[in-house]
């Protein structure tokens, strides 16, 4: 019985349950037995309580601030209720007035409604930021300056004034060698955006103390390419490009395989051998032939060299000895020679002195030839700076130009194919071209 009991009471506190009495409200259907909740948890304290009332109330609240501009129960009667008597009719409104032109009939002019969205809404006033307004230890400092205020109109100097009076004066011309701080009031006026560099202190003392800057070189100033980071293609190449402007990047991408297959016709011409030079019947059998009927007159030609080898080794002499006449004789012609030239050098340089004029154009030739090839060199470099630089052991090969044929023609961006994007950043110096290297044996 008890189990049964137990069943009826729980399915009689469900909220669906329905009583014989239908005037019972929804309300006390639910058990009225309280729910035991530990309060002493500050968790439990919003969950289990109801704060609806107090929600309700700061909203309205809130209601009346925004459209009253405060509460109404605080507002005196006259500002919310006044007497409808209509609009007063008198002659004078009648009567238009001289200055005025003449008015459009219709509506009344209106403000717009974007002025409307931009005007505030809210009748309550905006918040007044108190601490923008405060300063720290303000009474302290506000008693201060009425003190000093105070102490001016009876004339008596104050022991800091005193002090600052018999302070004897500072020579600022033996601290301007030094270096100035930056909150220094009493610094010298200079120029922060001025080109000239204010010295930091002494190069000495600098050097010392590891403290001093290393110079920037002047070849980082240097831009090392002119070439753009990006290449922009041509406008022929763009998806939807002018006629005029495909039918030039066509023509100059016509250009480029022409040139390519004249470097190839060349190669072939250079490579290829005289038809005069082709084989015969006739040189085929000598080929064939040779080394079979020659050795006979080989064996002779062996025989003769044999024979002159040994006449010639037969025929080697020793070489007499020289008398003291004949060394004194070579020794004359050796001296005789010596001063032969050196008359002819002292000759020469007397001629030298007569040909100035010649040597001068001569030298001006030579220093125009070398400042003519300084000039090349300066504007061979000036041209390598707009050229790709080589970065490996492989040059530079530009890519082909990414052209399509009129046929071939986009009309929209959906329908354009994707380019190789690496293209164009390698004339930027970033990496170069690689290339496989194919060995055959």
């Amino acid at each position: 019985m008890a189990p049964t009991r137990r069943l009826k009471r729980v399915v009689a506190s469900q909220p669906g349950f329905l009583h014989l009495n239908s005037t019972v409200d929804a309300a006390t259907l639910v058990s009225s037995r309280r729910k035991r909740i530990n309060k002493n948890k500050k968790k439990n304290w919003t969950k289990y309580s109801d704060i609806n009332d107090v929600e309700d109330f700061l909203e309205d609240v809130r209601h009346q601030e925004r459209t009253t501009g405060g509460l109404i129960s605080e507002k005196p009667d006259d500002s919310l209720f006044f007497l409808d008597v209509g609009q007063p009719r008198t002659a004078e409104s009648t009567v238009p007035e001289p200055g005025e032109g003449k008015k459009r009939k219709g509506k009344t002019s209106r403000p717009l409604r974007i002025d409307l969205i931009l005007q505030r809404d809210s009748l309550v006033p905006p918040p007044i930021d108190v601490l923008a307004y405060q300063q720290p230890n303000a009474k302290k400092l506000r008693r201060k300056a009425q003190r000093a205020e105070q102490l001016a109109a009876k004339g008596v100097v104050t022991r800091r004034q005193k002090q600052l009076l018999n302070r004897r004066p500072v020579d600022r011309a033996a601290k301007k060698s030094l270096t100035e701080a930056n909150n220094n009031p009493g610094r010298d006026f200079y120029d922060i955006w001025g080109q000239e560099s204010k010295p930091v202190g002494d190069l000495w003392y600098l050097q010392q103390t590891g403290k001093r800057l290393v110079k920037r070189p002047e070849r980082l100033n240097e831009q090392p390419s002119v070439l753009p980071a990006v290449e922009v293609i041509a406008p022929g190449g763009s998806y939807n490009p002018d006629f005029f402007s495909h039918q030039a990047l066509l023509q100059e991408a016509h250009d480029v395989e022409v040139k390519k297959q004249k470097a190839e016709e060349k190669i072939e011409r250079q490579l290829a051998f005289d038809k005069d030079d082709t084989a015969t019947e006739e040189t085929v059998f000598k080929e064939q032939v040779e080394g079979l009927v020659e050795e006979d007159d080989d064996a002779e030609a062996a025989e003769a060299a044999n024979e002159q080898d040994h006449v010639a080794v037969g025929a080697i002499t020793l070489s007499e000895k020289k008398t003291e006449r004949q060394r004194k004789k070579e020794k004359a012609e050796k001296l005789k020679d010596q001063r032969r030239l050196a008359e002819r050098q002292q000759t020469g340089q007397q001629q030298q002195l007569y040909q100035l004029r010649s040597i001068k154009s001569s030298i001006r030739q030579q220093e125009e030839k070398t400042k003519a090839r300084r000039n090349e060199r300066k504007a061979k470099q000036e041209a390598q700076k707009s050229q790709p630089r080589r970065l490996g052991r492989l040059k530079f090969q530009a890519p082909d130009l990414e052209i399509k044929l009129s046929d071939e023609l986009a009309g929209s961006l959906r329908q354009l194919k994707v380019l190789n994007k690496l293209n164009f950043l390698v004339p930027s110096d970033l990496f170069p071209v690689r290339k496989c290297n194919h060995f055959t044996l």
